[in-house]
């Protein structure tokens, strides 16, 4: 829709020389969720992979679990005074028979392109929900070489960032390091969604062989949307929080923070970390 960046004049100041240019920028807008036709979620979000980002919500919320779940995915028309379609409103139909959460459909929830979905449900309603528990599934093993190489393959893929330098990305790599998919948005929980979206509706959950790779830091949100999603190791370049460790140490998962150059923190789950080979090769 060529509505991922926008152009904005910026009065640009260099070692005193002051000068007058367009910039390019991020885009921001308000999408809604409808599922089966009624208001479930607003979040801020970079236009595109819009019906992604909106599957992927809603496996992280526990409503879908698999491609056989979906019906089919819709922009809703008119949402402006003129009648045109401002493709910000989608709606989610489910397949006959599938389940909806109480939860879901009781609440108007509103999300930021910063902190994820805000009055969130706690470690209990995660471990109850995941269809595909991570600690169940065959271990996965990588080594810390293969884990130091990811962000700058992460960064490689980033065509936006290159552009804006204002998105965060989320990529999924195989165990054997093959960049599988990588998606950019202003906010790293909707990236995720839009792997998880895209994931779910080609047919590929669980995501049980996939290490997530995200930028900046690993909140108590991703940790959860990657559970739900059945992916077993999530790292990240900057910190973790406390909820996304403790999460993490419940669930199984393996959390990898402060992944830069040769250096991380593995946080849990380091039975998928060929630690030994790394110690002797220290």
């Amino acid at each position: 829709m060529g509505r991922v960046t926008e152009r904005r004049k910026v009065i640009r100041i260099r070692d005193g020389v002051v000068s007058e240019r367009p910039d390019t920028l991020v885009a921001e807008e308000p999408m809604e969720i409808r599922l089966n036709g009624k208001p479930l979620a607003i979040t801020m979000r970079t236009p595109g992979d819009d019906f992604a980002l909106a599957a992927g919500f809603l496996v992280s919320e526990g409503v879908l679990a698999g491609q056989q779940d979906l019906q089919n995915i819709v922009y809703c028309a008119g949402a402006t005074a003129e009648g045109s379609n401002t493709y910000n409103v989608v709606d989610v139909k489910t397949a006959p028979g599938v389940v909806i959460p109480d939860i879901t459909l009781e609440r108007n929830v509103y999300t930021t392109s910063s902190c994820g979905l805000c009055g969130k449900a706690s470690l209990d309603a995660v471990r109850t929900t995941t269809r595909w528990p991570v600690a169940d599934t065959p271990p996965v093993r990588i080594s810390p070489e293969l884990l130091a190489s990811l962000p700058d393959r992460l960064r490689a893929a980033q065509r936006v960032f290159d552009r804006t330098g204002g998105l965060h990305a989320a990529a999924l790599f195989s165990e054997d390091g093959e960049l599988l998919d990588v998606r950019e948005d202003v906010g790293r929980h909707n990236a995720v969604d839009k792997l998880v979206g895209r994931a779910l509706q080609n047919g590929q959950l669980p995501l049980s062989r996939a290490i997530l790779l995200v930028s900046g830091r690993a909140s108590f949100e991703l940790a959860q949307k990657a559970v739900m999603a059945g992916i077993p190791v999530l790292a990240a370049v900057s910190a973790p929080s406390s909820l996304a460790v403790d999460l993490a140490a419940e669930a199984g998962l393996t959390l990898v923070g402060f992944l830069r150059g040769n250096s991380m923190n593995v946080y849990a789950g380091e039975d998928r970390i060929a630690l030994r080979a790394a110690a002797a090769q220290g």
